[in-house]
């Protein structure tokens, strides 16, 4: 579940942060030497890797078979043929966001948006009449289900896609405001509001200065002033919060490193292998229940409908123990460490919905719903001054800069419909006339509550439009992996002997 605590963030997340050192001070181009006010001062930071941040586990990448699981035929409407593809290693929040975590969100924005952009309160706050049913009593779960402390560990839901990727962005720059304070660059400041708010993006580029911390990083430029703000290269800052694309989401939720019978570890380089194929989350067995002779056999491993009208089973012999959803770390968690991907609630993923989006899929990390933007540039190609909520500004990529850069492959930057839906294909949707089909038509996955056990196979995937929301969706972050694949922080590619710590 997320929370973010000073002192767990920092013990998390700070020792990957990059520390001037020897071993790291001589050019291994020029030979001059780095990090050395005398010889110019180019500074390269020894870089000790990404660590895992708060509320996350590391998902390490890999080769798996996506689409439908169960054995149904592979054209079933609405789900993915089967194809193999690859997503590279990333990191994903164990549980799906709970209420008390997007409530600190919603506390930030009144905090400093409140005084003049109440709208954006408005905007954010989750919709909390998705539980209304025309023939059922759920009026408390309207009233106390965001706010009241029963729930704080609950699934946050009303929250539609878009808010949801708001929510990311929040998160990214709160997480890097806090690691730029715990590194002495900035001192707290409780007091921003409006367009005075840290953001990664406009810190970075020289649009907000905020309050120098007690210990500012040198410039070691002789022509500098003596301190600078931090840079990406000086290796503090986090890359962004996301929701997962479909592809992410699938792998993490099959979970097959739990398949792998013998994995990497400190003994043993690994096998490429994998024993099953999984239908659910919980492992290859194709059940719901869980297995193991102990007193927890026959237990449910997720929280579903059962059968019609069967919400958890009869008073003295509860089945999954749940009505509606059951707190984030309810259950087991799959072999990656994540708690629900099948069932409690569905849970948003960043991909635009079309029907065959996996007849021609990009066999490494495939996507669709690309929709390429570049920051605005004034006349003298200086960035445009930030937005009156303190970011930056991005414009469109147009057809022209597409059609003066042979690299795209593309003749436009909006690839939602890219070879289905689009002037490449034979397939026209037509909102509203030939069917619910759009770019705001986004994918969600997982099963909730309310749902029967086929929906929990991770391969399965429906369909709502981005600006609505239900009371069985919510959502969960992702975070990219730089660097190696390896959690372990150790380089990318085989080593044949030489030292696993070897940088350069």
């Amino acid at each position: 579940m997320l929370c973010i605590g000073a002192a767990a963030l920092l013990s998390s997340c700070s020792s990957g942060s990059a520390k001037k050192g020897k071993g790291n001070n001589i050019s291994v181009t020029t030979g001059w030497p780095l990090n050395d006010k005398r010889f110019g001062g180019f500074e390269v930071a020894n870089y000790q890797g990404q660590q895992t941040p708060i509320g996350m586990v590391f998902v390490q990448g890999g080769r798996f078979v996506k689409g439908i699981t169960d054995d149904e035929m592979p054209t079933v409407e609405n789900n993915d043929q089967r194809r193999v593809v690859s997503v590279s290693s990333f990191y994903m929040d164990e549980t799906e966001v709970a209420n008390v975590s997007y409530r600190e969100y919603m506390f930030w924005l009144q905090r400093v948006y409140g005084a003049d952009y109440a709208d954006i309160i408005v905007r954010e706050k989750p919709d909390s009449t998705v539980w209304r049913s025309a023939l059922a009593y759920n009026e408390p779960y309207v009233r106390n289900y965001f706010n009241m402390a029963a729930f704080d560990w609950y699934p946050v839901v009303g929250v539609n896609w878009y808010q949801a990727n708001d929510f990311c962005l929040w998160r990214s720059d709160r997480v890097n405001e806090l690691l730029a304070i715990y590194a002495g660059a900035l001192k707290p400041n409780a007091t921003q509001s409006a367009d005075d708010n840290f953001n990664t993006g406009t810190y970075l580029n020289g649009q907000y200065e905020g309050t120098q911390g007690s210990h500012p990083h040198r410039d070691l430029d002789p022509n500098g002033a003596g301190v600078r703000p931090l840079r990406l290269s000086d290796g503090v800052f986090l890359p962004d919060y996301r929701l997962p694309t479909e592809a992410e989401w699938e792998y993490a939720a099959l979970g097959l490193i739990g398949n792998n019978p013998s994995p990497e570890n400190k003994r043993r380089r690994g096998e490429e292998v994998e024993t099953d194929r999984n239908i659910y989350p919980w492992g290859s067995k194709n059940t719901t229940r869980y297995g193991l002779h102990n007193q927890y056999q026959g237990e449910f491993e997720g929280n579903y409908m059962r059968g019609k009208g069967d919400a958890m089973g009869v008073a003295g012999g509860l089945n999954d123990n749940g009505f509606y959803t059951t707190p984030c770390k309810s259950y087991l968690p799959n072999a990656f460490g994540l708690y629900n991907m099948a069932g409690n609630v569905n849970e948003w993923v960043m991909d635009t919905y079309r029907p065959n989006s996996n007849m021609d899929v990009n066999e490494l990390d495939p996507f669709r719903g690309n929709h390429y933007q570049k920051l605005k540039l004034q006349d003298d190609g200086t960035i445009e001054e930030k937005d009156s909520t303190g970011r930056l500004i991005y414009v469109d990529v147009t057809d022209a800069d597409i059609a003066a850069n042979n690299r795209y492959e593309t003749r436009t930057g909006n690839l939602n419909s890219y070879r289905d839906g689009d002037s490449l294909s034979n397939v026209g949707y037509d909102y509203g006339r030939n069917s619910l089909i759009n770019d705001s038509t986004k994918v969600y996955k997982g099963g909730s509550f309310a749902d029967r056990q086929y929906w929990l196979s991770p391969g399965t995937r429906r369909f709502m439009q981005g600006n609505l929301s239900s009371c069985t969706i919510g959502f969960r972050c992702i975070m990219d992996r730089m660097g190696s694949q390896d959690g372990d922080n150790q380089p990318g590619g085989n080593s044949f002997g030489r030292q696993k710590n070897h940088k350069r």
